[in-house]
């Protein structure tokens, strides 16, 4: 069983918010009282005095830290006890699960530009986390790889991870995908290095026609930028703005700006 003693008026109410939230059964005492005999972990601040007997593990924790200890404390209770892995199922809005050992504490399913911070945020305090990837969104999931810079990263190969979802559970694939790919052994990188496709820039292009509120598409040397993660799409519709350029420039237009053909030259009149 999980104990609260701690004399930290915020830190006992977070946690307390947090146990409850996740139906997890706890007890509390003031710091100076004996521990129950079922106590198992007792969560603290580091001001708090708490003889803690041997078997029962210490968890200690500011208010900020609620949820971590709370996870870190379940994580104990559970025998899950080990390194924090992260699996990513990589895309547009990537499916991200973070494992305690065999326990998955948290997970999300946020736009792209916040992945690497969300996933920054939930291993800071962790020591020695692994970031697992899917390698089926090739550029999306480049730039995490490139952007995590401060952590290890695995490639893994992401095929099957993907459930069947039965009524019900629309919308899960992508979590339920990381939560597969965290628990997969992948090769380690520092960084991923990709050339996207013609297939794929266009596929940029077209999502900034359509993010675009006057049809404007961005054209291929954009394309790239947005693929290599240095522009988001709607940085690349403001920078294509800014150049004063046609709303919708073509890859035929392209072309014939190229060769010079539609030109018109001087008239006679």
């Amino acid at each position: 069983m999980i104990v609260v003693a701690t004399d930290d008026f915020e830190l006992y109410h977070d946690v307390v918010d947090e146990l409850r939230d996740r139906g997890v059964t706890f007890t509390t005492t003031e710091p100076s009282e004996e521990l129950p005999d079922r106590a198992r972990v007792v969560i603290r601040s580091s001001d708090d005095t708490v003889d803690v007997p041997a078997g029962v593990d210490s968890v200690v924790a500011t208010p900020d830290e609620a949820r971590r200890a709370v996870e870190e404390a379940i994580s104990i209770l559970r025998g899950g006890g080990g390194r924090t892995i992260v699996g990513v199922d990589p895309g547009t809005r990537p499916g991200i699960a973070v494992l305690h050992g065999d326990t998955i504490v948290s997970a999300f399913q946020v736009p792209l530009a916040d992945a690497v911070e969300t996933i920054r945020r939930e291993v800071e305090d962790a020591p020695d986390p692994l970031v697992r990837v899917g390698d089926g969104a090739r550029l999306q999931g480049s730039q995490l790889i490139n952007d995590l810079d401060e952590v290890t990263v695995e490639l893994v190969d992401e095929t099957g991870t993907t459930p069947y979802l039965g009524t019900g559970a629309r919308g899960m694939g992508d979590v339920l995908a990381a939560v597969n790919i965290a628990r997969l052994p992948g090769e380690e990188r520092g960084s991923r290095e990709i050339e996207p496709t013609a297939g794929e820039l266009q596929r940029i292009k077209d999502r900034s026609r359509r993010q675009s509120t006057d049809g404007r598409t961005i054209d291929e040397g954009l394309a790239r930028r947005v693929a290599a993660g240095d522009l988001t799409v709607d940085e690349a519709l403001a920078t294509h703005r800014g150049r004063g350029e046609d709303r919708d420039e073509s890859e035929e237009d392209e072309a014939r700006a190229a060769s010079g053909d539609g030109e018109v030259g001087p008239t006679n009149d």
